[in-house]
This record gives structure tokens, sequence and C-alpha cells, in this order.
């Protein structure tokens, strides 16, 4: 796309859309358009082709926020009467070329023209830096007691990442040496490559996406700009993670080039089983012993917490093996600061060894419950099935 081209084509006009238009309502209306006009679904018809070639030039740059107001700011600036190509004497309008004007070879001055304002854009060679670069994401693994998990805990994590090289600052360059921009790239670290009616974007193989070359590499290095760093930080987990659960730390992995934004770190968390305890999602689960009479009869039992005292329960007469019952907020902490339950399964022990009064007592009770039959009910249902 030349100078010319930016100030001189309508991109709102070819998409049909007006100045106004919503980065959604752009985006609708190109894949409209695509779909109508796209050289799949006109074989061998060179007008739609050409259509579909400025709808792709169009929505390429409205559909990115810096280049649209760019563009806008281009129009606006040689639209509005202060500049208008090819007008005649008494027309009030000034005749130049826009190569000239773009090339900065007006005015027979050394200054890079109007062409570097928009350098960037037009993806010309002259006045563009290299970009910054975002630092890599960090993966590492911690492991937590049940405790830790429930509560939240502060965990030390000493972590080796890349960073910035000491030696030569991360400019990857010998010292008293500067790297120099990509001649390829132009220090954009990418490259187009025609595909056809569409223009894909790939690392620059020259300067490996880089934006510059080093032509006296730094010995630590070795050009890279990058070294091992091993460093130690207290992170926060917060509380109720879940076992093997994917915690990310925005900004706390690997240091940016260039002043770019750091990585991400992303902590991978394990948590150790607990004896007595276990864990369904915000509850947290025991399973409590008791006696056949307090079963049958029904008693007041207590229970454990974790981390704290324990807690009485109403065991009801008649509890049935299995039966649970609830602890409210003796659970895990929710994110919002409140905790689950803890859910309390009754386990019916039965002795293994019976002697003397109990045993008799035993004895008295099957003859007083011999007519009651568990099982009756069953017998009932395979007959009738």
């Amino acid at each position: 796309m030349s100078g010319k081209d930016f100030v001189e084509k309508d991109y709102y006009k070819v998409l049909g859309v007006p100045k106004d238009a919503t980065a959604t309502e752009i985006k609708k209306t190109y894949r409209k358009l695509a779909r109508e006009f796209h050289p799949d679904a006109n074989k061998g018809d060179t007008k739609a082709e050409e259509r579909f070639k400025d709808i792709s030039e169009a929505y390429d740059v409205l559909s990115d926020e810096k280049r649209r107001k760019e563009y806008d700011e281009a129009r606006s600036l040689f639209a509005n009467g202060g500049f208008r190509s090819g007008g005649g004497p008494g027309t009030g309008s000034y005749s130049f070329d826009f190569g000239d004007l773009f090339s900065g070879s007006q005015g027979g001055g050394g200054g890079g023209g109007i062409g570097d304002v928009f350098g960037g854009l037009f993806n010309r060679t002259g006045g563009r830096q290299a970009q910054p670069r975002r630092g890599a994401d960090v993966e590492t693994e911690v492991t937590l007691s049940f405790e830790e998990a429930v509560d939240g805990a502060t965990v030390p994590l000493r972590m080796t990442s890349q960073a910035p090289c000491r030696l030569c600052n991360g400019t990857g360059a010998k010292s008293g040496t500067t790297p120099r921009v990509c001649p390829t790239c132009v220090g954009a670290g990418t490259v187009s490559r025609g595909q056809g009616a569409f223009a894909l974007s790939e690392p620059c193989k020259d300067c490996r996406g880089r934006g510059m070359i080093v032509d006296d590499p730094c010995p630590d290095c070795h050009g890279s700009g990058r070294a091992s760093s091993a460093r130690t930080m207290q992170v926060r987990i917060p509380a109720g993670v879940q076992a093997d659960q994917r915690i990310r730390l925005k900004g706390k992995g690997a240091q940016g080039e260039r002043g770019g934004q750091p990585g991400d770190l992303y902590v991978t968390v394990h948590v150790d089983p607990h004896p007595v305890f276990g864990r369904k999602g915000d509850n947290l689960t025991v399973t409590v012993p008791v006696t056949f009479p307090e079963a049958a009869l029904g008693a007041t039992i207590e229970v454990p917490t974790l981390g704290g005292p324990a807690v009485k329960l109403k065991l009801p007469p008649g509890s049935a093996n299995g039966l649970t019952m609830r602890a409210r907020g003796k659970g895990a902490t929710r994110k919002d600061g409140t905790r689950g339950d803890l859910l309390v399964t009754v386990e019916v022990v039965v002795p293994q060894h019976v002697t003397g009064d109990a045993l008799d007592a035993l004895e008295q009770y099957r003859e007083a419950t011999a007519s009651d039959d568990p099982r009756a009910a069953i017998f009932r249902a395979a007959k009738g099935a």
C-alpha cells in the first residue's frame, strides 16, 4: 500500500460502513463481503477478485486501532482543504507529487519528509525502531499441606527464567558496540509473506524476531541479550485452592526486552492428603464412628474441625449407617471470604468381641426384636419382580 493510496482511498466507503462504526460492525461487514467476493466463490471473475483485495486492504487498516487512528488523521490532514492533488490554476489547490511528499524530497532539504511520520504504516525503511518484546511465561509447581490449601498460604518459590543479560544490559552486543536495526524487517521482528489475496505475518528469520542484528556479540549471552536468572519470590496462594489447580500470576514471569511487559507466572498446586479430613469443592468431609446405642437411641456427639475447636452435633434416634450431617461454616474458605460446610458421615461401629453383661443385653435385644426382619422388604420386592 502506497502513501498515495493511504490518503486517497476511502476505506469506510469500500466496506460500506460509517466513519464512527464500531470494531464489531466493521468485522461483521467485512466477513459478509469477504464471503460474497471471495475468489473461491467467484471462479474466473477478475472484478470480484479485485473487490476482494480492496475489502481485505480496507479491513487490514480499519480493524487495527492504531492504524485506523493514523489513517483518520492522515485523511483529515490531506483531505480537509489543506492539500489537494492535481489542482489547476484558479482552483485554490496546489499540484504536487505524492511520491515527493512521502519520500521527503520536497523543499530540497535533508529532512525525512512526511513519509517518516507514516513510515511504520507503509512499511518503509526509515526511522523504525526495534519494538518492545514481552517476556516469556514461566511454569512452576508447589506442594501445599491440606491446611494451607484450605486457608491459603504465602510460599517461597525459587524460579529460573530468562532475564536481560547483565553484562550487555540486554542488547546482546559486546561492550562498546551497539546492535543495528535488522534491514529485512526494519526492526519490527516480523515480515509479511504474500499468500494469494492474503498477507501472512511471521517472525523474521534474519534477526529471529528480535528486530535487531548483533555484529559483535556479547561474550556472556552470545548475542541473545538474555541470560538465565535464578530468583526467589514470595507468592500468595489464595485460600480454597484445589488440588492440581493452575494459578496465573500476571506479570510475575520473565522480564521483557526493550521495555516490554513481563510474562506471567503459572503455578500448578499439589495438595498433600489429610489423615482425617477430605474435600468436596468448598465443603470439607469427615467420617465419625458412633456406637450402636448412639445410633439407635440418639445422642449428642463431638466432631473435630480443621484447625478449630470441636463442634457438637445432635444424632437423631434411629440413625442409619452412612447418615450425613452438616456443620455449617466449618468448611474451606471461598473466594468471597465465606466458608463452606463440614459434611459429617456417621459410621456405626460393631464391636468385635462382646462378653459379660453386654452379651446378655444383646441376647435379650435379639429376642425382643425377633419379629422385626430387616430383610423382609427386599424379599417382598424380589417376589413382586
